[in-house]
This record gives C-alpha cells, structure tokens and sequence, in this order.
C-alpha cells in the first residue's frame, strides 16, 4: 500500500522501570533523524504521564493504554502484582489504542517497535505485514540469558534448584564466569508459572523472528557475547549506550541542591547512594548502611526513596548532618558525572550502570531482582570495576571494608582505570563512525523504509 508523507511507527512500551523512558529516548532519536514520519507511542497513563515533557510530544504522541487494575485498585506493596495484573490485559489494550491512533492520526502502521518483553508485538507486526524491532532495555548477558532459557533448564534438569546454584554457565558464549544462582528469576529458580516468567520465555523464543533486535548497549563491551547474539538474530544492532545518545541533553532540575552540595567536596572522597526508582532496602540493611557511613566518615549523598528515612537509628540525622546529605531525589547522571563522586552505593539496574560509567564511578552493588544479580556479576568479574555486598545483603563491616577498598586502596585506582577504559570504548562506540552509530543507521533504514 503505497503512503503519502512517510510512515507511521507504532511504539509499544513496557510501563514498569526503567523500562519506558530508555525506548523514547531512542525514538526520539528516530524520530529526529526522520522528520517526514509520525510515531505513536503506546503505554499507560501513569507512565506517559512521568516520561512525556511537551517538547517530546510535538514529534512522538503518546496514546494511554488501559493498565488491567481492576477499579479502585490498592497496591499492597507487592511489586509483581500490578505487572501480572497488566500483562493480563495484554495484547487486547494495546491493539485497541493502537486503533486510535490510526484512525486519529489516518496514516497506516509501516513499522512497530516494541520493548523486547512484548513478544506478542511480533504476530501484530506480522499480520500488518510491518517490520517488528524488539528493544532490550538492558544489558546484553541478561538478554543471552534469556535467549538460552530452555538449553539452561535442559541442562539443569536433573538437578534439584539448590543443588545447581553454584554450577557455571561455561556452555553459554561470555558467561563462563557466571553461575546459575546469578539468572535472572523466572529462567531456572522462582515459580517458572506465573505471567512474567512465562512472558519472558515466550519472548526468548520469538525474538529471532525479528527483523532486527536493537539493545541500549555497545559491541566492544564483550566481544565474545557480542558475536554470540549476532548468529541468534537477524540482525543484532547495539545502538547504546543510550546515556551518551539521548538527544534530551536538558540538565534535570536540581530542586534539593546536591550539585552546589558536591561542589564543597573534594574530588573523588563522596559516596552516592542511590537503589532506583522502585526499591527501598529492608530497615535491617538501612541502618546497617548508615552505620558504615557513620563509622568510616566518607562524605555521602544519598538519594532515599519512599520511608528509608523512616528506619534510620536515632539522631544520624544530627549526627551526620556535617558530613552527608539526604535527599529524596538527586538528579542521578548529573550527580555521578561531578567529580566529588568517589563510588556509587546501586542496585545495579543496567541505566544506573551506564550514567556511573560515563560519570568515570565505580559501583558498590546490592542487587535486588530481575537482571541486577546478573549484572553485579559483570561488574565484579567482566568489567572489574564493581564489588557486590557479601551474600547480597549489606552488613556494616563489610560496606565499610567495600568503602574503604574503593575510596582509599591501590584496588581503587585500578578498578577506576579499567573503568575509564571502557567508558573511552563507550565513546568511540557512538562517536563518528563508530560501531553503535553505524548500527542506528542500520535500525534508521529499517523504520523508514516504508512499502
């Protein structure tokens, strides 16, 4: 069918973490390199609400989709529930807004961009006779993880959960210095039944059915996963880091004034503590954290969500008052590129790795779910530049021997020039010519080749 003024790209986001904002990010790039094409993007209220600024809707419009929360719904602190809830209400929300947009904005869908977790976006694409790009808003070994998903369980079949935690994943291209206990839930261990699990192993196995498989990541992070996924897809297109691509290069408000705070320290002696945009640590860990902070007396900023405030022991607050900062919100990329950061406190989500990289910070990692356990393992063991809590709980001891390894040792210095390193590679990867910059060329001809 032929098209007058250019194509029409459905964008089919994932409205929960750090999932939505990195897909606009990147179609926003899209959308800037390709000025005859409309986008439409699809996700909930709550989310377009959060992530959309009016300057983003002139060129992408978002549509609400419904989010499967029966009425009058109370979250009751289960984090899984409202996810299960939605992907429920999955795909018949989406094909329903995505049927406004068509008739609103009467053009055609000529391609469909979805995240990765969306699989079912492959049979709307196909039966709209469209390319279908899956984006990995992650990191590259949790997507290899998910990618072997059924070679990890045949593998462990015979094994019983904690019988296989401490077995390698030596069959698995780049993940020989990983052990099963450190998949992702829902691939060997958690109840392999509910929606999530069952919607990422759904998504292994229709991912290489894509055209094309866009991840916010770069090649020379790891060759040898690199190479690996390339032969899983039809084509594998790092475009990442998305921290050194986005085209939003708007400085966030710094409403609590941690920049002019950092301003008064010195370079490097700071410790920034931040665990996300969904998890508060157990109160058992948040004194144990203020405690190390306490006791070592690193300056710190710490970016404390939701009641974390609530748990501290008694009068750190005046006593700390000198030495630290607490906020409940810090303009995290801005933060981790001053240069009084001297370690970044995270979870570990793939974002946050990526703006401490660029920011040239090492990590002290206490993962909590989905990719992060995986990613703290990179981190210790790939990359070198990170060190997980022991027994991924923080105990006051060891953050404070964590601390001091990062901020006053040798090891410091090393971590920090491996760092540095990779970031030089991240650089080259989205500069001129360089291997993601050739890859979105790649993604750019595929949305805009209409038919």
């Amino acid at each position: 069918m032929g098209m007058t003024g250019g194509g029409h790209v459905a964008v089919f986001a994932f409205p929960f973490a750090t999932h939505a904002a990195p897909l606009l990010s990147l179609v926003q790039r899209l959308a800037m390199a390709s000025p005859d094409m409309i986008f439409s993007f699809f996700s909930t209220h709550q989310s377009n609400k959060s992530i959309f600024s009016d300057q983003k809707r002139e060129m992408i419009k978002p549509f609400d989709i419904e989010d499967g929360l029966p009425e009058n719904y109370v979250f009751r602190g289960n984090p899984q529930e409202p996810v299960e809830l939605f992907i429920r209400a999955t795909p018949h929300n989406y094909k329903r807004s995505l049927q406004v947009a068509v008739d609103e904005r009467k053009r055609e869908i000529s391609c469909v961009i979805s995240d990765a977790f969306l699989w079912f976006c492959q049979e709307i694409a196909a039966e709209l006779g469209v390319p279908w790009i899956p984006v990995w808003t992650a990191g590259p070994f949790s997507l290899s993880s998910h990618v072997y998903t059924d070679v990890i369980r045949q593998t462990f079949a015979d094994k019983r959960a904690q019988d296989c935690q401490k077995e390698t994943l030596d069959f698995i291209p780049g993940m020989s210095k990983m052990c099963a206990k450190d998949l992702p839930e829902g691939i060997l261990f958690g109840n392999l039944e509910t929606e999530f699990p069952r919607l990422l192993h759904g998504m292994a196995r229709t991912l290489p059915k894509a055209t094309a498989v866009a991840i916010n990541s770069f090649e020379e992070i790891d060759e040898t996963i690199t190479e690996d996924l390339k032969t899983k897809f039809n084509k594998f297109l790092n475009v990442g880091p998305f921290t050194l691509t986005s085209p939003t290069n708007q400085p966030a408000s710094d409403d609590n004034g941690c920049l002019s705070w950092l301003s008064n320290h010195k370079p490097a002696s700071v410790v920034y503590i931040s665990f996300g945009s969904i998890i508060t640590p157990p109160p058992k860990e948040v004194v144990a954290l203020a405690e190390a902070l306490e006791k070592s007396g690193f300056p710190f900023l710490w970016s404390a969500r939701g009641n974390t405030i609530d748990f501290l022991p008694e009068g750190f607050l005046e006593r700390t008052a000198e030495k630290g900062k607490i906020v409940p919100w810090a303009p995290q990329k801005e933060v981790l590129a001053h240069e009084s950061i001297g370690v970044f406190v995270t979870h570990c989500g793939w974002n946050s790795i990526f703006e401490s990289i660029v920011g040239g910070v090492c990590m002290i990692c206490r993962p909590f779910f989905g990719d992060q356990g995986l990613n703290t393992k990179v981190l210790e063991d790939i990359c070198e530049f990170g060190l997980g809590v022991k027994d991924g709980v923080i105990e006051k001891d060891d953050m404070i021997s964590l601390l001091e390894r990062i901020l006053l040792q040798e090891e410091g210095k090393k971590m920090t020039e491996k760092l540095l390193n990779l970031k030089s590679l991240a650089e080259r990867a989205v500069g001129p010519n360089g291997s993601s910059t050739e890859n979105f060329k790649t993604l750019l001809e595929i949305v805009t080749a209409t038919k």
